[in-house]
């Protein structure tokens, strides 16, 4: 199987050293660049499986390099930030990254985090059920691995895939916070409600006409989240 090659794009050199010496001992291929321009022009050629990237870089920061990637690629983000501020990471997650970690890291929780993200990938790609789901414009194509709006490619993350799947899966029913998060992103992340909240607002901006009056995908507050098992009314 072809090793999974892991893009780190970072202006300090010590937290380049540190991922490539960690990540090649754990079987991964390095590719490195020390701004968001030269990490652009990388992904462009060589189409890594991840993307470590710095917020915090000059010229081109990892929020704008984030938002730039999400114009022509869905490949997983992982965000560092030396900053442990909630606002910082809600930030990375809505320029479209997959997950964060807080500077100063260590390779364990690092290589945890790469392999969460990565395992989602690689499952958004297995089949799941044959056939597609279609409730009002929404139509999830499970063979092909996306979801259309009136037959228009939304262009879901694998996260984000996954995470529309599950609440499809029990549509009609609510499912609860630590349920989506055990389900999506894995046990580690049962705590994280931050990380589902984002994704949410992720996929309503994207399958939703009115995000901030959604008709799909309900918040029941306290509890979780469902999806309406019942075509929107026009």
């Amino acid at each position: 199987m072809r090793k999974a090659t892991i893009l780190v794009v970072d202006d300090d050199p010590h937290y380049v050293q540190l991922v490539r010496v960690n990540m090649q001992a754990s079987g991964y291929r390095v590719l490195t660049a020390s701004d968001g321009l030269g990490g652009l022009k990388i992904l462009e050629t060589e189409q890594p499986d991840l993307v470590i990237l710095d917020i915090m870089m000059p010229f081109l920061d990892g929020y704008e390099t984030c938002r730039r990637i999400r114009e022509f690629s869905l490949v997983p983000i992982i965000m560092l930030t030396a900053r442990g501020e909630q606002e910082h990471k809600v930030r990375g997650l809505r320029a479209g990254a997959d997950d964060y970690v807080t500077k100063p890291f260590g390779a364990d929780e690092l290589l945890a985090r790469v392999e969460a993200v990565l395992r989602r990938s690689m499952d958004s790609r297995k089949p799941q059920r044959k056939g597609d789901f279609t409730c009002g414009e929404l139509t999830i194509d499970f063979a092909h691995h996306r979801a259309l709006v009136a037959g228009a490619d939304v262009g879901l993350s694998a996260t984000e895939f996954k995470l529309l799947s599950q609440l499809v899966a029990n549509a009609g029913f609510v499912v609860s916070q630590e349920d989506l998060l055990r389900k999506v992103w894995g046990q580690e992340y049962s705590d994280d409600r931050e990380i589902l909240k984002v994704c949410i607002s992720r996929l309503r901006q994207k399958i939703e006409q009115d995000p901030h009056h959604p008709q799909y995908i309900r918040t029941r507050r306290g509890i979780g989240y469902s999806f309406v098992a019942s075509p929107p009314h026009p």
